[in-house]
């Protein structure tokens, strides 16, 4: 019986599904036009996801830069010369088209679904990828910055990575003291100037990681990745490997 009562459910709101389609068509998650009938078992447009550019994964493991496939996972020459803070650095996607889109989206207008999607699609590889002991740290925001937003982001990408994969996370531990220009508006010197006493940790940081094996600290945007470079350097009197990751990293040059 009740069998039959869920096949007669699901049979008559098909009619009721295909009038909402018709009256409001699915659209495309990044640019908001509807979806063609073929594309509408997909979150977006075909032409948007073939723009969704997926960062490489043949990279120096290091500062996350692409290398020839017989290079990886390097170090480059770069790291050889000066090596990174971070042991690790993970970027999920290249800041271009689409991508750079939802995140503006996101950061200026509160706008989640287009960066959600990314993130679930990624989360294959953050599990492949992140240790199940790790604990994730959010880049801190000015204060200033956070009120103006009412936003986290990074600490927002913090829980929902953690919800998915299964890992911790705190907001309690890295800190950001005083007020910095926005990183946007600089040069990469002025970047790194910015930032060299932006971050410190908790007073009660040696409590909060007990038993933590391993830190990621976490950021939407890598640019000429100094934020990301600082706020590693202080996590290093955690005591434990500190790796970095963002979901988006720039395609310039540092």
């Amino acid at each position: 019986m009740l069998d039959s009562m869920s096949e007669l459910s699901t049979k008559s709101a098909l009619p009721v599904n295909r009038l909402r389609d018709l009256l409001f068509p699915p659209a495309c998650l990044f640019c908001q036009r509807p979806l063609d009938s073929g594309d509408q078992s997909q979150a977006c447009c075909n032409d948007c996801f073939a723009s969704v550019h997926i960062w490489p994964t043949s990279v120096c493991h290091q500062c996350g830069q692409e290398l020839p496939e017989a290079m990886a996972p390097g170090p480059c020459g770069r790291c050889l010369n000066q090596s990174p803070v971070q042991c690790r650095t993970l970027n999920l996607y290249t800041y271009q088209g689409p991508v750079r889109d939802a995140i503006l989206s996101w950061k200026l207008n509160g706008h989640e679904a287009a960066v959600g999607w990314l993130l679930q699609s990624a989360i294959p590889r953050l599990k492949q990828e992140l240790p199940a002991d790790v604990l994730l740290l959010p880049v801190p925001m000015p204060l200033s910055r956070m009120r103006k937003s009412g936003q986290h982001h990074a600490a927002n990408l913090c829980h929902w990575i953690a919800d998915a994969v299964g890992c911790h996370w705190s907001w309690q531990i890295l800190r950001r003291q005083g007020e910095q220009q926005r990183q946007s508006a600089l040069s990469g010197e002025a970047r790194r100037k910015n930032l060299r006493k932006a971050f410190i940790l908790s007073d009660d940081y040696r409590a909060r990681i007990e038993g933590i094996r391993s830190v990621c600290i976490v950021d939407d945007i890598m640019t000429t990745g100094s934020t990301l470079h600082y706020a590693a350097r202080a996590c290093n009197r955690l005591g434990v490997p500190v790796s970095v990751l963002s979901l988006a990293r720039t395609t310039q040059k540092r």
